[in-house]
């Protein structure tokens, strides 16, 4: 029988749905023991299924559990993990594509709202501007550069369509299967940058995409484009947008994903004043977060704890 155990607060309804879909496993939740008991409940652990496993249990007591085998994550991102906590042979698998319908929602919601200058009118018409001839983009023929063209870009692209928009897609291999207009990769940034009036990252955040838009990149783009962080702060430039918002009044941002957030650094903050222009559009990284997320979320990453159990063959491993 496997050793699993629960890193997160789950709520009884969560802790009844894991149970009932694991088979085959003794599952223990660790905030049902207090900290004095951690060593015990985790020396036997091969399998973790967590959030944010270094923040939920300290590094003092992950470096000890040489027995797991498998850390199974409700989030779609990797970026927070500490690597080096585990043991070597363990394999950590991302809940890749949970969240990918509600977050494309969030993502065309976002550019439409940019698009159509809903903010901006609307902070107008709170000051007694009524200005019914002022003019606003419109996205049919357009075209959007997706870099990430996994779960999140796909599902956002089936959206697009609808407006019979170009698609322009980036992602690791160069390849899919999907209907596009273009499809490249990360050596083809430059070119999909200068072509898109759209760009939506929903890249993961590795080495090769941090701070992947900078200065250079952002000059690359239309003056008007409109820019759409779902993914992770830290692949664009914070000091670079910033600069090229103020100094570009049509050029247009909407930011879900922020470079200092609580569940990775435990609070929110910012290093330049984005709220006050006008061409910026924020939200606090919720694009995910609708009724019934975190059932479908611990579901699917459930699905894949009994792959590992049955046949040793888990999706979505990361390095």
């Amino acid at each position: 029988m496997r050793n699993i155990v629960v890193t997160f607060r789950a709520e009884p309804e969560q802790k009844k749905f894991i149970q009932t879909l694991i088979n085959n496993a003794d599952i223990k939740f660790l905030k049902d023991y207090n900290e004095n008991e951690y060593l015990v409940v985790l020396r036997d652990a091969e399998i973790l299924l967590a959030w944010n496993p270094s923040r939920e249990v300290n590094s003092l007591q992950l470096n000890s559990f040489y027995r797991i085998k498998f850390v199974q994550l409700l989030s779609a991102g990797y970026d927070h993990i500490e690597f080096r906590m585990f043991p070597p042979d363990c394999k950590i698998a991302s809940n890749n594509g949970a969240y990918a319908a509600q977050m494309a929602e969030h993502i065309i919601a976002m550019v439409l709202s940019l698009a159509k200058k809903l903010l901006i009118n609307h902070k107008k018409l709170a000051a007694g501007e009524f200005n019914q001839r002022e003019t606003n983009i419109s996205i049919k023929n357009s075209t959007f550069g997706i870099f990430g063209y996994g779960g999140i870009g796909k599902a956002t692209a089936k959206l697009i369509r609808v407006f019979g928009s170009k698609i322009y897609a980036i992602n690791s291999s160069g390849k899919t299967n999907e209907k596009v207009d273009f499809i490249g990769t990360l050596k083809d940034l430059d070119f999909v940058l200068s072509k898109s009036d759209i760009i939506i990252i929903s890249l993961p955040l590795i080495d090769e995409t941090k701070n992947l838009i900078g200065k250079r990149e952002l000059e690359l783009m239309k003056p008007a484009a409109i820019l759409v962080n779902a993914a992770r702060g830290q692949i664009i430039n914070e000091a670079d947008l910033f600069k090229h918002l103020k100094t570009h009044p049509d050029f247009y941002a909407g930011i879900d994903a922020w470079w200092r957030e609580p569940f990775t650094e435990g609070e929110f903050k910012l290093n330049y004043p984005f709220f006050d222009l006008p061409n910026v559009l924020g939200s606090p990284h919720n694009s995910a977060v609708v009724p019934g997320f975190l059932q479908e979320g611990l579901k699917r990453a459930i699905n894949n704890i009994n792959l590992y159990i049955n046949a040793g063959r888990p999706r979505n491993i990361v390095n």
